[in-house]
């Protein structure tokens, strides 16, 4: 763990699978355990960011390419970076993240066929050293979480349904992606079974979360 910034925690997986839900309450965690917490997400986080978010998220499923869009991702996460994710970990503040550099490797690198070497030499000049401390991964089967999009409704994000809309086949290749990218680092990442109730799954990111912030506490002195 980089001992001289607040720790960096990201929530990974396909759409639908609890992302959003599973962030929000660990950050409400962290703050009624009086830790300083930011909450953001991915493309977005950065006015510049949440600009090219707008052009990413919505519209017809082929808009842009996948190497137009691991593009526009990472130029969007290197604003995110440069305008809120370092400032606030380097002012002590705990970031909690939906979605970062794995989320290009899964839907532009596995499902989008863009070469990983291409995204690997993306995320080297832009994330660096600036990469998570921990990324959760929420799996679930891939019927199951489109069926919680579809049940979403007309509030917030409603219309961001361009990756959504790619097809069944595209959202097995992007669940397969992030399971792999779990299961090759099993160090900086955790897999959890979206399937379980948001309680239970709450509890299980806690335990592995909980020593990872009083490590960095104790470092902090």
């Amino acid at each position: 763990m980089d001992r001289m910034r607040a720790p960096f925690i990201v929530f990974e997986g396909a759409d639908g699978v609890g992302k959003s839900t599973q962030a929000a309450r660990l950050a409400t965690r962290l703050e009624t355990m009086g830790a300083p917490t930011l909450l953001t997400r991915e493309p977005g986080g950065a006015p510049g960011a949440e600009r090219l978010r707008a052009l990413l998220v919505a519209g017809e499923a082929d808009a842009w390419s996948p190497v137009a869009e691991a593009l526009m991702m990472y130029a969007a996460r290197a604003e995110h970076l440069r305008a809120t994710i370092n400032p606030a970990r380097e002012s002590g503040k705990i970031v909690i993240c939906d979605r970062f550099s794995d989320s290009t490797r899964a839907y532009q690198g596995a499902a989008g066929a863009v070469s990983s070497d291409f995204i690997d030499a993306l995320d080297c000049e832009v994330v660096s050293a600036d990469g998570p401390t921990l990324t959760i991964v929420l799996d679930l089967d891939e019927a199951a979480a489109a069926a919680r999009v579809s049940g979403r409704g007309t509030g917030p994000g409603a219309g961001e349904t361009r990756f959504e809309s790619k097809g069944l086949e595209f959202q097995r290749a992007v669940r397969a992606a992030f399971r792999k990218i779990a299961a090759d680092a099993p160090a900086t990442h955790m897999l959890v079974d979206a399937s379980a109730s948001a309680y239970v799954i709450e509890e299980e990111i806690a335990a592995r979360v909980d020593p990872l912030i009083a490590a960095w506490r104790e470092s902090d002195g």
